[in-house]
């Protein structure tokens, strides 16, 4: 596997998957958000901040990123360059999708932007992710939690987290609906098929010759006098 951070390795596929990916993913945030269906846990929470605080959605995504990538620090967590962007990239791209794509709709229309989101964001995800150059904050802040607190299991700590995020969001007027659930249903089976498909292919590992067998048996031949 390619190590993390690591871009001696196929430089040019992983880091334009990387980049692809994020920016997908701010897209996806963009068609949820214009579906008024609902959205994830994180981005609800997201847009109660922006209404509560006045600025754009992308602004609180990339402030509300940066501070949970400040608790990587207790956790010794390390920061790839994937993470990084993950914070700038995400909010940058989905303010300018919904600077450019108009609210409402018919609700077919409105249906159709929510599956189209989720199945992009699900896309989105198994690309940043297989260019292994970082887990985005929120994903690094349960697996880092995990790694100090063997005990807890991913699945509890997501849960945990996710639940409080949502239910903070929803008391800051955040859009809970189907789409959130739709969401919470599709989201581990859709990153279960794109994060193998889009994984970039393990560094080779460099060929070992093999000895001769006549040389294994006798010894290496000795030069006559």
């Amino acid at each position: 596997m390619a190590a993390i951070g690591n871009l001696r390795y196929r430089p040019t596929r992983r880091l334009s998957q990387l980049y692809v990916g994020l920016a997908l993913y701010g897209v996806s945030m963009a068609l949820m958000i214009r579906s008024g269906l609902g959205l994830d846990p994180w981005d609800v929470f997201h847009q109660g901040l922006a209404g509560q605080t006045g600025l754009s959605f992308g602004t609180v995504t990339i402030a509300v990123g940066a501070l949970v990538l400040l608790l990587w620090i207790p956790l010794r967590q390390r920061p790839g360059l994937g993470t990084v962007s993950n914070v700038v990239v995400i909010g940058l791209v989905v303010d300018a999708t919904l600077a450019v794509l108009p609210p409402g709709g018919p609700l077919p229309v409105r249906i159709g932007l929510l599956v189209v989101g989720i199945v992009a964001n699900g896309a989105a995800t198994g690309l940043y992710l297989g260019a292994q150059l970082g887990p985005g904050p929120r994903d690094g802040l349960m697996t880092g939690y995990v790694a100090r607190r063997p005990g807890r299991s991913v699945r509890l700590v997501r849960t945990v987290i996710e639940v409080t995020v949502l239910a903070l969001g929803w008391l800051l007027g955040g859009t809970v609906g189907v789409g959130t659930v739709a969401y919470a249903l599709a989201i581990g089976p859709l990153a279960q098929v794109f994060i193998p498909l889009f994984a970039v292919a393990p560094r080779p590992e460099p060929a070992r010759s093999t000895p001769d067998p006549a040389v294994c048996a006798t010894g290496p031949a000795t030069e006559a006098a």
